[in-house]
């Protein structure tokens, strides 16, 4: 049989046209131009630095069915990580743009290795145990979550940490019509569609993505294979607790300060973006953070007071909608 001749699901595009209709509504509301092109470009890169954070815990349900509620204190802990680094670097001072670059780059790529650590004695400890368990997941992770954050406060201390962008990063870059982009903004949105292209690539276009992928479905065959499924899981957990702690560094950065409940308040968009997107997908988490990032810099704007509830009632619309999410899994 030819490759032809092999039935393909036709792509989905509609979600997508979500974004569209997201962004022409602003549209129809904000009466400049250039100020609705900057609400739209900084709210693509909110969405982005949110995808990031939200990868993380989709790679993990998808591929390992775990629902894990203490992905946030991984959040937190690459932020601390990311301003402990920095001050050490005495990185906010007067730093050209490189320098300020490869600062960063340093924090950010701390925290990732720090909460992917962390990440390998979480799953270890807490989450081994539970395994195909998903209210016990729910239950013990939360309780990890707790402590983490606890722990937190006595390594940092309680109150906020500021963290303030390096000079290199501080400001806009001017685009044409009078369009501004924050250029930490601009880094934060190439760093998400890296991390957007770098999950596709491997999930689907390697062989370490499709042994994954077949261990989810069928482990006892691959096993027979002669492969370690127990190891590419831990591997998984791994990889997605250190894109909580990238994400983390990012959306600190963002937030320009860092708290030990960032964790738990961001566990809540995250949870929202995945539902919006469907568990376990990266396409529809990579839309429903993109969806996300776009209504909150819209409505903070038009109408700050709705903001603080706009996302769940993107989320009940969309569920009304698509019950199970934009991109089901099977779909993703």
């Amino acid at each position: 049989m030819s490759s032809d001749a092999i039935p393909r699901q036709p792509f989905d595009a509609r979600p997508l046209q979500l974004l569209a209709a997201i962004a022409l509504a602003a549209g129809l509301l904000v009466s400049s131009f250039p100020t609705w092109a900057t609400l739209t470009l900084s709210g693509l890169a909110m969405g982005l630095i949110i995808f990031v954070i939200a990868s993380g815990l989709t790679l993990v349900f998808g591929l390992m069915d775990v629902l894990n509620f203490g992905h946030g204190v991984f959040v937190a802990l690459g932020g601390f990580i990311a301003a402990t680094v920095l001050g050490v670097q005495g990185a906010v001072g007067d730093l050209s743009l490189g320098a300020s670059l490869l600062a960063v780059g340093l924090a950010a790529g701390a925290g990732m290795a720090v909460a992917g650590v962390v990440g390998l004695a979480f799953e270890r400890m807490l989450v081994r145990p539970v395994y195909g368990m998903h209210l016990k997941q729910i239950l013990i992770t939360m309780g990890g979550m707790i402590i983490g954050e606890e722990m937190i406060k006595m390594i940092w201390g309680p109150g906020m940490i500021a963290l303030p962008l390096p000079q290199g990063l501080r400001g806009a870059l001017p685009l044409p019509g009078d369009v501004v982009l924050d250029k930490f903004r601009a880094l934060a949105a190439l760093v998400g569609l890296t991390v957007f292209a770098a999950l596709l690539l491997v999930l689907n276009r390697t062989k370490l993505g499709v042994l994954i992928r077949a261990g989810v479905q069928d482990r006892e065959m691959v096993e027979c294979l002669g492969y370690r499924i127990r190891r590419l899981f831990i591997g998984v957990f791994a990889a997605g607790s250190a894109l909580a702690g990238l994400g983390g560094a990012m959306w600190s950065l963002y937030q320009q300060s860092v708290t030990p409940q960032m964790g738990a308040q961001v566990n809540t968009l995250i949870f929202i973006v995945i539902i919006i997107g469907g568990l376990g997908s990266t396409l529809g988490c990579f839309v429903g953070a993109l969806a996300v990032g776009l209504l909150a810099n819209y409505m903070g704007f038009l109408a700050p007071k709705a903001a603080l509830f706009s996302n769940i009632a993107l989320m009940v619309a969309v569920l009304l909608w698509r019950p199970q999410g934009l991109y089901p899994v099977g779909g993703k």
